[in-house]
Parts: structure tokens; C-alpha cells; sequence
């Protein structure tokens, strides 16, 4: 077994020395945060990690306690919290003065701080023969998205958040109301800043102060070969745009399959009735019958009885996690309406062979014998 991977230095990681200034720290932290913000590199998959290993580094650096607690021991938690966010402000809050430009409220951190944005559902319909193969396809999916204009922030670069007017930056609102039963209060999120406990002064132009714009998106879905009717697929970071720079949601895709004509799915198995003459069942065929990937050649022994099942190895759906399922083919015996004269004596002289009895004209042992005298 490998030794796990040691953790980085965080010093190593703000790119600061270990003798560096509180300030050093915050004006590496904020060049960092800005270069490795997930909005900023949307093309590189290592974003996210980065961005939080950014943001990590400088909750325990910022902090005098938990830095003396790193330089002492090199981790956090011995002599001190073992939280690198727990504190008043945290990183998000100099991440919020980073956009802003000014100085975030330290009294609020969870209510202005980045918040992860919505997960997304679509549904798509399958065919079973799609089910088969796997497919792709191009869905569009409306969702927020984060402003590019100011990250999410909701203001001008530039502009200082100020201390909301309507609740004296307490992101609530309180109506008391005479009743009845004496004096009921309500406590509601502040509809001038959302439940922030702060107002923004010069708004976003783009976003009209929202950090999030109405967007369609074109997503391509890879279905693999085998989902089932109602298992879902989950595209991460293909959902809304978090509010205030959070990470994006997840698009989860439902997937829902068509009942096919011909065939019923019994897991990784299919279904199907096949039909066959009276003729073909006693004396035995090789008949084409359809599958999900063209005809294949089935044999029908000899004596197959009406009723019975007849199973073609691996003609059934491929699993999720690989295998292949079979084709049973449930025979049905089709028994003729319209015969023919010739065809009814055949098939009388057939039954006379076998001592079956049937309506037609048959002489009787007292006859036979007769006619044999003469």
C-alpha cells in the first residue's frame, strides 16, 4: 500500500515566505484568488481544487492563532481550532472585499459569502435500440449563470458594499402585530438586500446587481450502453452558477425508455414472442427473427411445444457494468382456419397414422374387416 501524498506547505502555495507580513499574505491571497477563481479558468479542470486550496491555505495564514499553530506543529488543531474557516470573516469575506473593492462585513460571513448555486434536472427519452448502443445528445438547459462582468458580486469593480438601511445590516426585518392572542412578530429576510445585511451602492451594469444572468446552454449527454428507465445521470458543475462567485450546481438528467413494439426488458434480458406454424413446431425449423441490432437465425427443435421458451445467448442489453443479457423467444403454435380440401384429407391421413380422431370420413374396424373378405 502507497503512503498517502503529504500535504502542501502553505506558504508554498500563497507563494509567500514564512517571515511574510499579514499584509504580504492578503495581497498574495488576493492575486491568487482572482487568477484561480473557477469563473476565471473555465478551461482548466483543476480550478475548483486550486481555488480551494488557495482559499484554505490563507483561512489558516490570515488567522495569527492558527498560523502559530502551523509554524509551531505544521498542521492546524493542536493548540488551537481545527477549522480553518471557523472564525468571524474567513477567507470569503477578504474574497468578497477582493470583487468589491472595499471591506466586507465581518458579522455576516454565511449569509455574503459565495453560496454553491442549484442543481438542474432534465429529462430525455430513449428507445430501446439507443438503450442498446449508448447515445449522445445535445440537450439545452436554461440556468443562472455567474456575471463575468463581476464575478457574482453584483457591483461595479470599485464599489464598497455599505451596511443596508432597511435592516441596519441585520438581514432581517421584524413586523409585530396586535392580535387577538396579544402581539405576534414576524421575522422575515430583508427584501432590500436579500438577508445580506448589506446594500450595494453601484450594482453590476450587466447584471443589474444580481451576480447571476438568465442564460440557455447547450450540454451534450453521453448515455452509456444499459441505463435503465429512471436512473439519473449526474453532469457536475453543469448546473446554475452560485450566487456571490460560488461553484456552479450539478445537471442531473433523468432517462426514461420508450416500450418497444416488439420486445419487453426484463433487466439486462428481452422478451418477445415468436410465431410458428403447427408444422414448423413438430418437425422443427431455423426461422429469422428480429433483434435490437438486426435478424438473427433462431432453430426451433423438433416437438417444440405452444408455450415453450427458447433463449439466444447475449441478444439481450449490454449492463451498465458490462455483460450481456439473452433473448427469450416465447413460441406461439399458429393453428390454420381456411383449409383446403387437400389439406384437410392430408391432414386426416396424418391423424389416421397417429390414431388421433377427427370429423372426417373414416372407416370403421367391422368395415376394414369387411372389405378385406371380399
Amino acid at each position: 500500500m502507497s503512503s498517502p501524498r503529504p500535504a502542501r506547505d502553505l506558504y508554498e502555495i500563497l507563494g509567500v515566505e514564512r517571515g511574510a507580513t499579514p499584509d504580504e499574505i492578503k495581497a498574495a491571497y488576493r492575486r491568487l484568488a482572482r487568477d484561480t477563481h473557477p469563473d476565471v479558468r473555465r478551461d482548466d479542470p483543476h480550478a475548483t481544487e486550486r481555488f480551494k486550496e488557495v482559499n484554505e491555505a490563507y483561512a489558516v495564514l490570515s488567522d495569527r492563532d492558527k498560523r502559530d499553530d502551523y509554524d509551531r506543529y505544521g498542521q492546524v488543531g493542536r493548540g488551537g481550532s481545527s477549522d480553518p474557516f471557523q472564525g468571524p470573516v474567513g477567507p470569503f469575506g477578504d474574497l468578497f472585499d477582493l470583487f468589491f473593492g472595499g471591506h466586507a462585513a465581518s458579522a455576516r460571513p454565511d449569509r455574503s459569502g459565495p453560496e454553491r448555486g442549484s442543481d438542474l434536472r432534465l429529462d430525455i427519452e430513449l428507445t430501446l435500440e439507443e438503450v442498446a448502443s449508448g447515445v449522445e445528445r445535445q440537450v439545452t438547459a436554461g440556468r443562472l449563470e455567474t456575471c463575468p462582468a463581476c464575478f457574482g458580486t453584483g457591483a461595479e469593480r470599485g464599489a464598497t458594499p455599505e451596511q443596508c438601511p432597511t435592516c441596519k445590516g441585520a438581514g432581517e426585518v421584524r413586523r409585530t402585530q396586535r392580535t387577538v392572542l396579544g402581539h405576534m412578530t414576524q421575522i422575515s429576510a430583508c427584501p432590500q438586500c436579500s438577508g445580506t445585511g448589506m446594500y450595494i451602492a453601484k450594482p453590476c451594469v450587466k447584471c443589474r446587481g444580481a451576480g447571476r444572468l438568465e442564460t440557455r446552454r447547450e450540454v451534450t449527454v453521453s448515455v452509456p450502453a444499459g441505463v435503465e428507465h429512471g436512473m439519473h445521470l449526474r453532469l457536475a458543475g453543469e448546473g446554475e452558477g452560485g450566487a456571490r462567485g460560488g461553484a456552479r450546481g450539478d445537471l442531473f438528467v433523468v432517462i426514461h425508455v420508450k416500450p418497444h413494439e416488439i420486445f419487453e426488458r426484463r433487466g439486462t434480458d428481452l422478451a418477445c414472442e415468436v410465431k410458428v406454424s403447427m408444422v414448423q413446431a413438430a418437425i422443427g425449423d431455423e426461422i429469422r427473427i428480429p433483434t435490437l441490432t438486426g435478424e438473427a437465425t433462431l432453430t426451433v427443435p423438433p416437438g417444440t411445444q405452444p408455450g415453450a421458451t427458447l433463449t439466444m445467448r447475449g441478444q439481450g442489453l449490454p449492463g451498465v457494468r458490462g455483460g450481456r443479457g439473452d433473448l427469450h423467444a416465447a413460441i406461439r403454435v399458429e393453428i390454420p382456419r381456411n383449409l383446403t380440401g387437400e389439406q384437410r384429407a392430408l391432414l386426416q391421413e396424418f391423424g389416421g397414422l397417429r390414431g388421433d380422431r377427427g370429423k372426417g370420413k373414416r372407416k370403421t374396424v367391422l368395415k376394414k374387416v369387411k372389405d378385406l373378405l371380399q
